[in-house]
């Protein structure tokens, strides 16, 4: 159990599910709750409906009209994927978020009540700490967080030499950041990075509407050397962290160190917004992606994901590192981008 919960004795807590009326307070206590995240916020009910269909169960637990715990959930039903529900698809960390030990079990309660109503293979919490030892947990995925510190040079001496080569070699190039209100460049820099990885692609409607929901606290930041487009991110923005969430660059970006360029741009604009916490998100274990971000003097944590099986007799593996799809992979990769973007958002919606 979480050290930082209260315990109370107060009248008893009751689990309901979000309202339109609740969506301000729901919020409210996101910002405040120190175990929340920015994926516990409210909007993304909103965007997993209108993006990709389907069903959203947000669950409070209040005591006499207050909040103490929230709980984002999904149900994901898939002929190719399979019946889940996830707390939450499409973002990195979840689970409960609770100020009390008891609001926290009682939305735990609540979760594995409705996942055995709806007879799901399985119940997901994407927990940054595990609630159930007893669960089966899945050992693949950590997440990388790092102090910002208040100087900017500061922030520049304590990436490692040879990655601080690198950005200032993309300095020397003369590259650039420009704040997009838009995601069509991002969407083609993006879009073309997961082509080449040979992975399905979201939609472009899905990025936009990240943008609307969230407004200033989502933003996409555009590198380009002149007017050659060379990588894009689109970053999250939660109390006193960012979260560069999704990234690519173009097939110049390499020869340029755009990618390098771009999340040290993002992380002066962020040091100079006085900002604290640079989080770089979620990597597989033996990827590239992996090895990127540790060369950026950032440590892993381990992401303890735990899996309720409520009628499959084993945790899921959708991953890309899964040997069974290295072939889809390679055909993937070979197809016209134009037809990758177009197929790409019906598989991809329902991997989570």
């Amino acid at each position: 159990m979480n050290d930082s919960l209260r315990m109370t004795s107060a009248a008893a807590v009751s689990v309901r599910e979000l309202q339109p009326s609740d969506l301000v307070s729901w919020d409210a206590f996101v910002m405040t709750c120190p175990s929340a995240t920015f994926f516990h916020r409210a909007g993304w009910k909103r965007v997993i409906e209108k993006a990709f269909g389907h069903r959203c169960v947000f669950l409070l637990a209040e005591r006499e009209g207050v909040i103490e715990g929230v709980l984002p959930l999904a149900e994901i039903k898939s002929r190719l994927f399979g019946h889940s529900l996830v707390a939450l698809p499409f973002c990195v960390y979840g689970g409960p978020a609770a100020s009390t030990a008891e609001a926290q079990a009682a939305l735990d309660q609540a979760a594995q009540k409705l996942a055995r109503q709806l007879g799901v293979e399985h119940l997901e919490y994407r927990s940054q700490h595990a609630l159930h030892p007893n669960w089966f947990h899945k050992e693949l995925y950590v997440t990388f967080r790092k102090q910002i510190e208040p100087d900017v040079e500061a922030n520049m001496l304590a990436i490692p030499r040879k990655q601080r080569a690198m950005v200032r070699k993309a300095i020397k190039f003369g590259l650039e950041g420009v704040i997009d209100r838009d995601v069509e460049r991002f969407f083609t820099a993006y879009s073309t990075s997961v082509h080449r990885l040979g992975t399905p692609v979201f939609s472009k409607r899905y990025f936009q509407l990240l943008l609307d929901e969230f407004g200033q606290d989502a933003e996409v930041l555009t590198i380009v050397q002149g007017d050659t487009l060379v990588a894009s991110v689109l970053s999250f923005y939660f109390r006193d962290e960012v979260l560069p969430y999704y990234g690519g660059g173009m097939d110049c970006a390499r020869e340029l160190a755009g990618n390098d360029f771009m999340y040290w741009d993002l992380m002066r604009r962020a040091c100079e917004r006085g900002l604290k916490v640079f989080d770089f998100g979620r990597s597989k274990l033996g990827t590239g992606a992996y090895d990127f971000k540790h060369n950026w003097g950032f440590e892993p944590t381990p992401l303890p994901y735990e899996y309720l099986l409520v009628t499959a007799k084993a945790v899921p593996d959708h991953n890309p590192l899964n040997p069974k799809y290295q072939r889809f992979i390679k055909a993937w990769q070979r197809m016209p981008i134009g037809l990758a973007n177009l197929i790409g958002p019906h598989i991809v919606k329902n991997l989570g």
